[in-house]
């Protein structure tokens, strides 16, 4: 399957992006993480004001197949979740990368950003997946 990612994103290698908009981090996961997960069911995110830590879990995306953790891709404080993939989680798999963002995170370290892959980077690293 080809896959398509915005430049503007920037991704980890666990598959979750991360893209500035003004001085926040809106954070979800990348369209071949979806694709890979199947139909998904659940989607468990923190709480508005909970500190997250670069690598470590932020939540969990449960699918027919599996449940996987997800990774944090930069350091900071959650500002917002989105309310609409939580009350209908298979909505991300139509829109991952725009819709499906999910949370939008002050960074506390933003060379994290610098860190993660570009677009083309990540297009070629799930090429050989």
């Amino acid at each position: 399957m080809e896959f398509h990612f915005p430049d503007h994103l920037r991704f980890a290698d666990s598959h979750e992006y991360a893209f500035f908009e003004g001085d926040l981090i809106r954070v979800g996961i990348s369209a071949f993480a979806v694709d890979q997960l199947g139909d998904i069911v659940f989607v468990d995110l923190p709480e508005v004001g909970s500190a997250l830590t670069k690598g470590k879990p932020f939540g969990t995306v449960e699918s027919v197949k599996a449940v996987e953790e997800m990774l944090t891709p930069m350091s900071g404080e959650v500002i917002e979740r989105n309310e609409g993939i939580l009350a209908s989680p298979e909505d991300l798999q139509n829109d991952p990368h725009v819709a499906g963002w999910l949370l939008l995170i002050r960074p506390t370290e933003k060379s994290h950003f610098n860190e993660l892959m570009d677009a083309v980077t990540y297009s070629s690293k799930v090429a050989g997946s």
